[in-house]
């Protein structure tokens, strides 16, 4: 089998031009007004091997915040804390049949959202998070991070003011009805704690050293957890069209509206790409092509 370290600047290169040219498909989002000014023309591609080696391309120094992508690692990090079996009380495993941040498939369920990698069950691993109010919660969380990573994720004051600025009626309602079901212990800190971690923010190889963290094997990560990280991203990480990568590419990946992806290739490394321009289910349209592109060229062994 190729090996992802057969990667290198040259076919990099050659594959980030091939996927800038479907990008402009795609529209940077609107509704949170500092995301909106984001250069459409940004592309940057980072991957970190379990080597220990990093390769990126492109505008590496652009900074953003992670948004839903920090998602598979919120609850990597409660999975640290509490045991799967008390988790998954809190929050199913199962794909959406409706968008990222559908009230009517909470509803549906009775308040039990189907996975922690849309809204609901995002917002529900927030209220969880421990710490003592919202801020807290942020720091000691993006505190560990960087030190499972090496990384220099930071909370981006003025995008989270800018989140807040046009905070999402639709999460707020969300929190309501988890609240109204006794899955939410505090609906205002679930959703402060919920729009904090979304702007944790850094570069595009930051976002490979996260997800090195699920690629690879540590002894200060516990395997079962990683792959039941692996395993949600793989089914749910790209909301309604979750089956069809997993069917066409077969490994996991998550996005966000800020532009990023990350892609996890077990045993080998972590690719993490960011473009802002969006498709509409709220995927990097550069992002999804680039691995398109990468398994295409590439059979990589996904054991």
């Amino acid at each position: 089998m190729i090996k992802l370290t057969d990667i290198n600047i040259n076919n990099l290169s050659l594959w980030i031009q091939q996927a800038k040219t479907q990008a402009r498909r795609g529209k940077v989002i609107q509704r949170i007004p500092l995301l909106s000014q984001a250069n459409s023309d940004h592309f940057a591609v980072a991957i970190s091997f379990c080597s220990g080696d990093n390769l990126s391309l492109g505008d590496d120094s652009c900074r953003f915040p992670l948004m839903s992508v920090v998602k598979p690692f919120s609850f990597l990090y409660l999975l640290e804390f509490f045991s799967q079996e008390e988790l998954l009380k809190w929050v199913g495993i199962q794909p959406s049949l409706m968008p990222f941040n559908s009230l009517e498939q909470l509803i549906a369920d009775d308040g039990y959202p189907r996975n922690p990698m849309i809204n609901s069950g995002a917002i529900t691993i927030a209220d969880k998070l421990p710490g003592k109010d919202a801020s807290d919660r942020t720091q000691l969380f993006c505190q560990w991070l960087n030190k499972l990573t090496g990384s220099k994720l930071y909370l981006d004051m003025e995008m989270l003011a800018s989140v807040r600025s046009s905070r999402s009626q639709i999460n707020v309602a969300i929190a309501q009805y988890l609240y109204s079901q006794g899955n939410l212990q505090n609906t205002d800190l679930a959703i402060d704690t919920y729009e904090q971690i979304c702007c944790i923010s850094g570069t595009v190889e930051d976002l490979a050293k996260l997800g090195q963290v699920l690629a690879c094997n540590h002894d200060y990560i516990n395997y079962q957890n990683m792959q039941l990280v692996n395993s949600i991203m793989l089914s749910c990480g790209l909301y309604e069209i979750s089956s069809k990568y997993a069917e066409e590419v077969g490994l996991p990946m998550k996005s966000g509206v800020s532009g990023t992806l990350i892609t996890i290739v077990p045993n080998q490394g972590a690719i993490a790409c960011y473009s802002p321009a969006l498709d509409t289910f709220g995927n990097s349209v550069f992002g999804l092509e680039f691995i398109e592109i990468l398994s295409n060229n590439f059979t990589l062994d996904k054991s």
